[in-house]
């Protein structure tokens, strides 16, 4: 996927934006790591639909992504060759226009992207709520097809607010790890990474595998051991001399 268009045109692309405050960690975490999920999901053809990107409220264009936050995408082999190609950008009104669903990484940047554009404000959630409004959805309702999927999904989940018992605020808040430990980072991307894969598995369900499942053919059964027949008496040597007799000299 880029951040232009998919291959069957634009009209067929559902676009996803990720956004938090300086687009160097939190965010692009989210747009690299949901990227090669839906690729190794649907392959890189029907993954295309769903085009994936991240930007900052106050981001420094073009900013490298921070080094501890990439260093937790190498579980996936993509902290050098991907996340190394990643630049910074700054969020703009037109991102929001084009955007179908916009997740925030905390309640404030759902928050600044409806202040920058109020259209966005029905398309637009923090990503910790997003997941948990998904995962009350009747995934049985939703199409099959990836990108029409996740447009029923948002608005199902849309419908889900003011009905799902409330959370403390920090429950839907992923931190901001800059300037903190290399904790700070992990924890944050764990928080991410839990969003994420439950946004794909509603996105791009597992599909079963195709053909029956072949199990391996049991051994066949042994027969049954006959029972032993007792050894005849042993006979006598043909070598013994008869009794009384003396015995023969070894040569």
């Amino acid at each position: 996927m880029n951040r232009h268009q998919a291959p069957d045109g634009p009209d067929s692309v559902f676009r996803l934006l990720f956004v938090c405050t300086g687009n160097i960690c939190r965010s692009p975490f989210a747009e690299i790591l949901t990227r090669h999920l839906l690729i190794g999901r649907l392959g890189g053809r029907e993954a295309a639909t769903i085009e994936v990107s991240s930007a900052g409220v106050s981001a420094v264009p073009h900013g490298r992504m921070h080094d501890d936050t990439r260093d937790e995408l190498s579980p996936w082999g993509l902290d050098r060759q991907v996340a190394g190609r990643f630049v910074a950008r700054q969020l703009r009104s037109p991102m929001i226009d084009q955007a179908d669903l916009i997740l925030g990484a905390t309640p404030r940047h759902r928050s600044a992207v409806v202040e920058r554009n109020p259209a966005g404000l029905a398309k637009t959630f923090g990503l910790r709520e997003f997941a948990r409004l998904a995962r009350a959805v009747d995934v049985s309702a939703l199409p099959e097809q990836p990108g029409p999927r996740a447009r029923a999904l948002v608005e199902l989940a849309r419908r889900q607010r003011g009905l799902l018992p409330p959370v403390e605020p920090e429950d839907d808040r992923i931190p901001d790890p800059m300037g903190g430990t290399v904790e700070d980072h992990h924890h944050a991307t764990v928080l991410i990474r839990e969003a994420v894969s439950l946004l794909v598995d509603v996105v791009a369900p597992p599909r079963p595998a195709i053909g029956p499942v072949r199990r391996p053919a049991a051994p066949p059964p042994r027969a049954p051991l006959s029972p032993r027949r007792p050894l005849p008496p042993q006979a006598a040597p043909r070598w013994l001399p008869p009794a009384g007799s003396a015995p023969r000299q070894s040569g």
